[in-house]
């Protein structure tokens, strides 16, 4: 009864870090475009994960996870089933505790392969000899398989989207006639997807009640043909058909949706609310298809031990054993309370820090994703693959579609590491337990309580301050979608954008002040405003440069990205200095001087008008996955830029003649008056070396 305990206690501990880690597979990417804020996600996830776990997760399951351990045809003896039962609980609890520093660390990784690990380690323990070394050797090779299929058709995915809508003229009515189309081969992927590894257990529990016969739903082991009316066909028929009827519906949902919808948004965001409707939709499917597949990570060995502890004789079953609805239930209840208590932590990796996320990007992620998790579950393959890794794969491939700079590849490089360290920690930490264990349930109870004790102290307690800071950011990320999820914070090139509209209102302020000046009045109310005004665009790029250094990937890289920061906030910085000046003395009193510096000040402003647009076509050339044409745009909006700088410089060099050649008489106010045109000439030279910052993006990709 005490083993039973403990065991019930680790699989509940382990079903926890499934939820924890495993969720940002289904989530990730929704609540890095904004599609889905935290908690709805979390919500959203708790829901499918638990639904899928419960109602539709196999009432049996392999009892050597996955074919890595052979023991050979015949039954086992009560005393290889003792070793193996005491195995089973090292093994679960190494992989959980690997699974905790994982997710504290934000690393997503394989939670099959991380319980596969310390089976293996406890295998090599027990009997060396037990190892199915060709199977091992298909999951190492599926590090690199899965993760680079993945991100190739999440690339290709990406790329067709954004030649066919983004690129088009008008993307929304594009959007239209295409979402739908593009509706069908996707929901037909998924419904197969769904069939194979989500429904999979369920088509088990009719086919054991005698409702069905599964070989007609589920690809056979032994299929040798890609012909679904023939027996034995890798794909049946019934399947094909069932996935067809999904795609068919799908999208014919979204064309009448789309036909009769009337878009608030225009341009790229109208398009981007389309791709928040598939991409929730994915992200449920996968939520759904994860708690179904993946509860058996928790339940596989705790039915195991299960198994051998209520068995009459002591002993393991060979094949496959019964899992009790209460497994069933625990292992459900587990993976929901770790969504919602720690699963934000690997969903900020994949959908903040890997690369830029949008709603179309993140939908392309997950269509490579689901695409690949299929092709290698088909028989023909039957490689085992995490899901974990194939998204990760899916993410860096979208993020490619924008250019290398586009993704963080030292966050890449961490997450391909805690890949490789799965195997290795969780099999030694498992022949580690299980030599601690030493076959006594005392022992079980005592080195499992320390041990995830001691795990929880080092690693949750000593950073409780810091996971309620990242948690607050995560939370108060901003959404493109308005109605589905809480706008609370723009994305960082709308940020950029806001920025780049604060500087523009302390120039404003400050033209408000040269023509004060200009005409004798008193400008001081003016200088006052234009210092509050870089204020709140100090505040601005604070909060932006905030966001930044959270880890959030932009697409043209962070260093770049502060360097024009850094650029635009010299704008603000010399717009204040001109007021300044004007507050040091009386300006030369000279009628054609003040007129020429006032017309001075005017040019200026019109310079910075001029780059506040280009920076919200910077804007929209980021949310069109830099589109052709949107690069065109903004070439020629850098033209106009330099154009009207050039401008400025006319009327600083006639305002500066007229200075030097009627300023003798008063030279120390002529010397002021140029002074101040020289601090207006640098607030458009800063504006136009901010705006020449943006031409390598108009020949990138």
């Amino acid at each position: 009864m005490l083993l039973l305990s403990v065991a019930v206690l680790v699989c509940a501990y382990m079903a926890w870090n499934i939820g924890a880690n495993d969720v940002a597979n289904a989530m990730g990417t929704s609540v890095g475009s904004g599609a889905l804020t935290l908690r709805r996600a979390i919500i959203v996830a708790a829901v499918f994960e638990f639904a899928g776990a419960v109602f539709f997760g196999s009432h049996v399951t392999d009892t050597i996870r996955k074919g890595v351990l052979d023991f050979g045809g015949e039954d086992f003896s009560e005393e290889l089933s003792q070793k193996l039962m005491y195995g089973f609980m090292a093994a679960l609890l190494a992989a959980a505790i690997w699974l905790t520093i994982a997710t504290r660390f934000g690393l997503p990784v394989s939670t099959t392969h991380s319980i596969v690990g310390g089976v293996i380690g406890m295998g090599l323990w027990i009997q060396p000899s037990s190892v199915n070394w060709p199977k091992v050797g298909e999951i190492v090779v599926s590090w690199v398989a899965s993760p680079l299929l993945g991100g190739l058709l999440a690339y290709l995915s990406f790329v067709i989207i954004k030649k066919v809508i983004f690129n088009h003229e008008n993307p929304v009515e594009r959007t239209r006639k295409i979402a739908p189309l593009l509706a069908l081969p996707t929901f037909f992927v998924l419904g197969l997807a769904l069939q194979f590894k989500g429904l999979k257990g369920f088509y088990k529990n009719l086919d054991s009640a005698g409702i069905i016969d599964k070989a007609n739903w589920l690809p056979p082991k032994d299929g040798v043909t890609f012909n679904p009316f023939a027996d034995g066909a890798w794909i049946p028929l019934n399947s094909l058909l069932v996935a067809f009827a999904i795609g068919c519906l799908a999208s014919s949902v979204l064309w009448y949706v789309l036909r009769r919808y009337k878009f608030k948004e225009e341009g790229y965001a109208g398009v981007e609310r389309v791709f928040i409707w598939l991409q929730i939709i994915t992200a449920c499917y996968v939520a759904f298809a994860h708690g179904a597949n993946d509860v058996a990570n928790a339940i596989g060995p705790m039915a195991a031990i299960w198994d051998v502890a209520t068995s009459a004789t002591g002993t393991l079953s060979p094949d496959q054993v019964g899992v009790p609805i209460g497994l069933l239930l625990l292992g459900g209840i587990g993976i929901t309370i770790g969504v919602a208590t720690w699963g934000y932590k690997v969903m900020d990796t994949i959908g903040k820090k890997i690369t830029h996320i949008t709603p179309s990007r993140g939908f392309a992620a997950e269509f490579g994703a689901a695409t690949t998790v299929l092709i290698f579950s088909m028989p023909f393959l039957a490689v085992p693959i995490s899901t974990t890794h194939t998204l990760v794969g899916a993410v860096v491939g979208v993020g490619l579609a924008g250019g290398a700079s586009s993704v963080d590849f030292r966050v890449f490089g961490k997450i391909a590491a805690s890949w490789v360290a799965s195997l290795p920690f969780a099999g030694l930490g498992a022949v580690i337990f299980y030599i601690l264990f030493a076959g006594s349930t005392t022992n079980v109870a005592i080195v499992t309580l320390l041990a995830i004790g001691a795990t929880i102290f080092l690693l949750i307690r000593k950073s409780t301050d810091e996971e309620v800071d990242e948690e607050t950011i995560v939370v108060t990320e901003a959404p493109v979608d308005v109605t589905i999820a809480e706008v609370t914070k723009p994305k960082p090139f709308e940020m950029f954008h806001l920025h780049a509209k604060a500087v523009e209102r302390t120039v404003d302020c400050m033209l408000d002040a040269v023509k004060a000046a200009a005409a004798g009045k008193d400008a001081s109310d003016y200088i006052t405003a234009t210092i509050a005004a870089e204020l709140e665009a100090d505040n601005i790029k604070n909060d932006l440069r905030e966001e930044i250094g959270t880890g959030v990937r932009i697409t043209i890289g962070r260093d770049n990205f502060m360097q024009m920061i850094a650029r635009q906030d010299r704008i603000a910085d010399y717009a204040q200095n001109v007021a300044e000046q004007l507050s040091f003395r009386t300006l030369f009193d000279n009628s054609e001087a003040r007129t020429q510096l006032a017309a001075m000040g005017e040019a200026v402003a019109k310079t910075v008008a001029r780059y506040e647009d280009t920076v919200e076509q910077l804007k929209n050339l980021s949310h069109s996955g830099f589109a052709r044409k949107e690069m065109v745009i903004l070439m020629e909006l850098i033209k106009e830029v330099n154009y009207l700088e050039h401008e400025a410089d006319v009327v600083e060099r006639k305002a500066a003649a007229i200075v030097f050649s009627q300023g003798d008489d008063s030279a120390l106010a002529a010397m002021h008056m140029y002074r101040v045109l020289q601090r207006l000439d640098d607030v458009a030279n800063a504006c136009e070396k901010a705006a020449n910052a943006f031409l390598p993006l108009t020949h990138q990709r």
